[in-house]
């Protein structure tokens, strides 16, 4: 077990000025530097002493970072903007409400704030066993323990499950992959985009991280095109409490409707396996119906239909089915 200190291990700190700084920085170190956004997940590390890197490589210094322009074809948001500047930008507001939407259930004001867009979505899982200094295998040992018989399992997953039962715990993550943004990611042969669905990862494809990011790689801005402006969307997390908490259940949807059908569809739930999740069945499912109670129904059964509950997460379920109904007869956010 991990002994909380509030004491960081000492390491060497660098605040590069650019991106091909921080690029530099970053292939320089390799796994044993770390790169610091906001610092809402880093710092918990940090301070617990469970990560000890030699090297952070803190990304506050790169203006360009921060900013938020039109591209052609859409918008781009760069990875150090802070959440509440994401939220409060009028073409998020008006265009793409869904990411805002999901922006305003992170956590408090204090914590949007200061947490950024490319943090959130990099954060590592909440599973307390990992987080709490257990050699599990996302931590290089050999056993799950949130998988065991007598385990607490309350949060973790019930599908998508290999080895790992842990949960990708970004609320913004959903949203995105509704949105069918991409991620912009350098590294030291250059530049290059990974559809939001494709940048996160499950343990069946490497146990120690959540995204596709490797030592030296940079997400430094998320684009969101214009072919999802202005669709009719909904966004609902399920928690056990309305501030603070990560999500039990999460459910992000774009439509394009013509005269009540639906004509495209982008679904996408979080909290549910150990990366977010696109619904593709229930999106070719229902494209071409109505968005009636039936459609609506039939949708949630088919997001159920192979999800194996743990000891104590059947509960999530259900909470799955209904969101997901919800998500296609639900009002625009």
């Amino acid at each position: 077990m991990a002994v909380i200190r509030d004491m960081m291990p000492a390491f060497e700190l660098y605040q590069p000025a650019t991106v091909d700084e921080a690029v530099s920085l970053a292939v320089r170190h390799g796994r044993d530097g770390w790169v610091l956004a906001g610092g809402m997940d880093s710092f918990d590390w940090l301070k617990d002493r469970i990560k000890r890197p030699r090297a952070v490589i803190d990304l506050g210094a790169i203006a360009s970072l921060r900013e938020i322009r039109h591209f052609e074809g859409g918008l781009e948001i760069g990875a150090m903007a802070t959440l509440t500047d994401v939220a409060r930008h009028p073409d998020v507001q008006n265009r793409f409400a869904l990411l805002a939407d999901a922006i305003r259930h992170v956590a408090t004001p204090q914590i949007r704030n200061q947490g950024t867009l490319g943090g959130n979505l990099c954060q590592d899982t909440r599973c307390w066993y990992y987080r709490g200094g257990w050699p599990c295998y996302r931590a290089g040992g050999n056993v799950c323990y949130a998988s065991a018989p007598l385990a607490m399992n309350r949060e973790h997953a019930i599908t998508g499950m290999k080895r790992c039962v842990a949960v990708n715990p970004s609320d913004t993550a959903a949203a995105l992959i509704a949105l069918d943004a991409q991620m912009v990611i350098r590294q030291r042969r250059g530049e290059r985009t990974v559809d939001a669905e494709d940048f996160f990862i499950g343990p069946a494809i490497d146990i120690t991280r959540m995204t596709v990011l490797r030592p030296g790689d940079l997400l430094t801005a998320v684009r969101l095109p214009d072919a999802w402006a202005g669709a009719r969307v909904y966004f609902e997390k399920v928690r056990d409490r309305n501030a603070w908490d990560f999500p039990l259940v999460t459910v992000a949807s774009a439509m394009v409707l013509r005269n009540g059908t639906i004509e495209r569809v982008r679904i996408a739930v979080n909290g549910v396996a150990p990366y977010p999740m696109r619904l593709h069945d229930v999106e070719r499912a229902v494209t071409g119906r109505t968005t009636n109670e039936e459609t609506a129904a039939m949708a949630g059964e088919l997001a159920v239909r192979r999800v194996t509950p743990l000891r104590h997460n059947d509960y999530k379920l259900p909470l799955l089915r209904n969101l997901v109904r919800r998500s296609l007869r639900g009002t625009e956010t």
